[in-house]
């Protein structure tokens, strides 16, 4: 039990520190509500889950080539720029609207599974983290206990997942609307802060 639990705060401490999902679900959260920046999380876990089969299944070698690396770091920085922006653009109009239905469900859902599926540094964490506790379980258990301490991974990405969409939804009942006009706009300004990050890095890369 202690084993599942550890596991299961490592999938929290992905998911925790301050990075481009947070700041798009925060962001989706005081516009939208909890279950747009649910969404968000959720399609965030999805690219997980894809880059944890594809490290259970051995093509993770194929992350490793310069030219894939170099795209990824290109892409992600399109894809974070590009919602910043979009959310910047939007954020007043979107303000206006309380009610969810007035948004796409798939555009929230697309959004956060292109961010995490395009960001290098989670792509690092599922090649390094993951990989060795692949290859420790393998050596120790079986397959059913490797599944069960992937599946306390995601448990551990669920429960953030729920708690930023929590958070975010409950600041949107009590900030003003000029307080979260603010902050909406300073989580668009970090996803365009990431995005030239993941740019320059893929430029990098490419030279």
């Amino acid at each position: 039990m202690g084993a599942i639990f550890s596991y299961i705060l490592l999938g929290l401490s992905l998911a925790a520190p301050i990075g481009p999902v947070n700041a798009a679900q925060l962001n989706k959260g005081l516009r939208s509500g909890f279950f747009h920046s649910w969404l968000i999380g959720l399609g965030s876990m999805s690219a997980d889950i894809v880059y944890m089969i594809a490290v259970y299944i051995g093509l993770a070698q194929f992350l490793e080539f310069p030219i894939i690396k170099t795209f990824l770091w290109l892409f992600g920085g399109f894809v974070l720029i590009y919602t910043g922006i979009e959310s910047l653009v939007s954020s007043e109009n979107h303000l206006t609207r309380t009610s969810s239905n007035k948004e796409s469900a798939f555009h929230s859902y697309r959004t956060g599974f292109l961010m995490s599926l395009s960001n290098p540094l989670t792509i690092v964490f599922w090649l390094g983290v993951y990989g060795s506790v692949l290859a420790n379980s393998a050596q120790k258990y079986g397959t059913a206990q490797m599944l069960l301490y992937s599946c306390s991974i995601l448990l551990g990405l669920f429960i953030w997942d729920i708690t930023m969409a929590t958070l975010s939804s409950i600041f949107k009942n009590y900030l003003s609307y000029r307080m979260i006009t603010l902050i909406s706009k300073i989580s668009a300004f970090s996803l365009i802060g990431f995005g030239f990050y993941f740019g320059y890095n893929g430029i990098l890369f490419f030279l």
